[in-house]
């Protein structure tokens, strides 16, 4: 710093004696012309032209620019999670949920006879002799005595509560597609029961009948199987259609009957 100090002090020392030798030979110059000629401006040499040479003299120093001095920092405005942007009456309806009551699981009804009240031969120790029929109404079994102590097991539907009945009566009539002729009482209990419906496969009675002795029972068929089984019938004796067939081949009248 000090030898540039001294350049610096040397320099402006030949920089003013060279300024006043510029002035000295202006006001020379500036002596009267001769006669015809025209004396120039006097020259003048501003102590500003010595500044670009002292300051590459000096140590550089970094300015900052007045642009980025007063440059200020843009603060970030923080963002604002809207939720529920739209208004009132826009906002979509929400449904409140249905609370409905369970349903309770129906056991689906089978259209067809079940199982164990298909027909089937069975060993018979009753004591009734061969060609007996017997009724087990609890069991919901008929069933046809044979030679070899054995019998052929029916299944079988029943008169309802208030309906059943016992006894022995004797077969009097055979019937195929029978017609029907609803009892007096049935019809004060049925009004809806027709006076009389011929046979065919409409007839609650089905495709064939045996008549009980001097009762309004009969063992007969039925175009609802899935009723073999059931105490549904207001006193009469019901088998499938298919099985009443097998029995009126098998069986004549004057067969004798015990309903237990």
């Amino acid at each position: 710093m000090l030898f540039l100090r001294q350049i610096s002090g040397q320099i402006s020392g030949m920089a003013l004696g060279l300024a006043g030798a510029l002035i000295l030979s202006a006001g020379l110059s500036a002596a009267p012309a001769s006669a015809g000629q025209v004396s120039p401006p006097p020259l003048v040499l501003s102590p500003n032209l010595t500044e670009p040479w002292l300051l590459q003299l000096q140590p550089r120093v970094e300015r900052r620019s007045t642009a980025r001095r007063y440059q200020f920092k843009q603060q970030r405005q923080p963002k604002v999670r809207r939720t529920n942007w739209w208004s009132p009456r826009q906002q979509p309806v929400r449904q409140q949920p249905v609370h409905r009551q369970p349903q309770q699981a129906q056991k689906p009804r089978t259209r067809q006879i079940a199982q164990q009240y298909l027909p089937t031969v069975v060993d018979y120790d009753g004591g009734q002799k061969a060609g007996t029929i017997v009724i087990d109404t609890n069991a919901r079994y008929l069933y046809l005595v044979q030679k070899d102590g054995t019998a052929r097991r029916y299944g079988v539907g029943v008169g309802k509560p208030g309906f059943e009945w016992a006894g022995t009566h004797k077969v009097t009539r055979k019937a195929e597609w029978p017609d029907w002729r609803p009892p007096a009482e049935m019809r004060k209990r049925r009004p809806d029961l027709p006076v009389f419906m011929a046979g065919g496969p409409e007839n609650p009675l089905g495709a064939r009948a045996l008549y009980l002795g001097s009762t309004l029972y009969r063992i007969h068929g039925s175009n609802q199987p899935w009723t073999i089984g059931h105490a549904v019938s207001s006193g009469c004796i019901r088998m499938r259609n298919e099985d009443v067939t097998d029995l009126y081949e098998r069986v004549g009248v004057g067969t004798r009957v015990i309903v237990l």
